[in-house]
This record gives C-alpha cells, structure tokens and sequence, in this order.
C-alpha cells in the first residue's frame, strides 16, 4: 500500500492524472459534433468516475458536475478512489467545454487537479466572477475590484507595451456586454470564447503563442478553481469571486463554510499547497491537439502539471490497446 508521503503522492498523481482524463476525452471525444451536450458530458462523466474509482486514494470531490442533488455522479462532496491510500481533494471537469465538443469547436478539454486533502476550495456550483493574468508580471498588476480600463492601462504599462498590444479573453455572453464595452473602449482587443473558460485563463501563461494577455469575466466557480490549480502549476496572478447573488446561493456557501459571500479569492486560496494538474484535448484548439482516432490505434495529446517544482510535462500518447476505453 502506498503511504501518504510526497513520493507516494507522485507515484500515483503523475500518470494516474493522465490516465483519468485520457478515459473521459476518448469517451467525449466519440460524440464531437454530434449536437448532443447531454450525452458527451456524461460519457465523459462515466469515463472519468470509473478510472478515478481504481486509484488507490481516499479522494473527496470538492469541484464537480454539481451538488448533491442535482448531479448524480462525480457530485461535490463524493468520494472516489478505493478508499485506501492518501487524502486528497479532487476538482474536476470531465468534459469542459460542452457546446465546444457537441459543435466540435476549438479548446474542448478534460481537466482534473488534485491535491492535499483541504486544499482546494469548496464552493457550490455557482458563477465565479473572475480575473487573471500569467506570470512575469509584479503582484497585484491586475484587481478584479478596479475598473476594467485600470487593469488593461496596468498591465500594458507592466508589460512595457501600448494598451493596443494587449488582448483580453472574454466570455461571449450578454451579462458581459458592459464590459466588452469598456475594454475596447481602451483600445485593447479582445477574443471572444463561446465556451471553456479554464482553456481561456491557462491562455494567459503564453500571451506570444495564443495571444491572449488577460482573463476577464464571469464563468462557472468550477473553471475558476480548476483554472486557479493550472495557475498554480504554470505561473501567473487569478482572482475570483462566488456570485451569492440570491440567499438560496449564500445558504448552499454557508453549508459548506463560506460564511463571507462578497470575499475575493487569491488564487493560492482556491488552489493551495502541492496541486496537480491535468487536462487532454477532446478538440484541437491552441493548449492541445485533441482525440485522433485511427484505424488500430487512438492519439491524446494532454499536459500534466505540479505547482511544488512549477514541472510541466506535455504527454502524446498512442494507444493500441483500444479495448481498454
């Protein structure tokens, strides 16, 4: 039996990851562009549980598909793993990027992280209100309680360009209209995602290869964390906040120790301590290639990442053995 020490935790938490997010993409990945959200996410829901379900840990999923009731598998709160083995949260996304698959759009993703038991955040599954830049840059350049135009004239003036040459990642949603206005109005351009925002943050760490400086906006709380463990692997600054917006939500966060629902979270308080990453593409997009199925062999292309040694490992794998998925 594997003990709980860091070498113990390595072991199982490198290529294991790899494997648990392998399952669900493949799973996924059988089902792009066919129009139907509902049944890629929960094959890739499957996938996922049934291989979390063989590592030898005692894992509680504290980021998930929902709630209790409203999510029937790979709930927050449920417990994974054998049972044996090292405590650990689990927060995860097996299939991110819904719509993306169904339309076989650009940066679907399976995505987990791990870490210490208590580490991760536990949040209900509400909207995050969310900003985050990559690394380089000198703590506290961006603020998500200043305006949008403070933040993009800060991190041009941190990045030593005109406010021309930055790029801002936004959620194409109506709640956003406002602030789309604002930050064009600055001069900055901006890319519009209709979907996957833990692609979209982790886009900030390499603003020269995906050309992408800054992650503005509300998206789901269960991207924010998940955004924040890949931050804290690769590099860079996340903020976020739960949107308690109703008292329904802020008795759900109460349940689970919220007890300030206007808090801004650092990044290093959703994802803290020793985290692991892992995320393989189920679309192509700019992060990962995604499934490649052949006539006797399927490709996954995935990263895999540890905020302890800030080691990314990017992991192309071919697999013959095509009974196992």
């Amino acid at each position: 039996m594997l003990k709980a020490t860091q070498a113990g935790l390595d072991r199982i938490l490198t290529l294991e990851l790899v494997r648990v997010t392998e399952r669900a993409a493949v799973a996924a990945a059988r089902l792009r562009g066919r129009g139907d959200e509902k049944a890629a996410d929960q094959v890739a829901v499957d996938a996922m549980r049934s291989e979390l379900n063989r590592l030898p840990i005692k894992g509680t999923v504290v980021i998930g598909e929902g709630e209790r009731d409203e999510a029937p598998m790979l709930y927050i709160g449920e417990e994974v793993g054998v049972g044996e083995g090292p405590e650990v949260d689990i927060a995860l996304d097996p299939l991110e990027g819904t719509t993306i698959c169904a339309k076989n759009l650009p940066n679907s993703l399976a995505v987990i992280a791990i870490a210490e038991r208590g580490s991760l955040l536990y949040a209900p599954d509400v909207y995050m209100e969310k900003i985050a830049v990559g690394p380089g840059y000198p703590e506290g350049v961006v603020d998500l309680d200043a305006p949008a135009v403070e933040n993009i004239e800060a991190l041009a003036k941190a990045k030593g360009v005109p406010i021309n040459e930055i790029t801002a990642c936004i959620l194409d949603r109506p709640r956003h209209a406002r602030l789309i206005e604002e930050v064009r109005g600055t001069g900055a351009a901006i890319r519009l995602i209709g979907d996957g925002d833990v692609a979209g943050v982790i886009h900030t760490t390499d603003p020269d290869e995906t050309g992408i400086d800054i992650y503005l906006g509300i998206g789901g709380a269960p991207e924010g964390v998940l955004a924040a463990a890949a931050l804290r692997c690769i590099g860079g600054q996340m903020q976020g906040r739960l949107q308690l917006n109703t008292e329904e939500k802020i008795a759900r966060a109460e349940k689970m120790g919220i007890s300030d629902p206007k808090k801004v979270y650092r990044m290093d308080e959703m994802a803290k301590g020793d985290v692991l990453f892992a995320a393989t593409g189920v679309t192509d997009g700019n992060l990962l290639s995604g499934v490649k199925f052949g006539r006797d062999q399927i490709s996954t292309h995935t990263i895999v990442m540890r905020s302890s040694s800030q080691t990314v490992r990017e992991i192309i794998a071919r697999h013959q053995d095509l009974d196992k998925f």
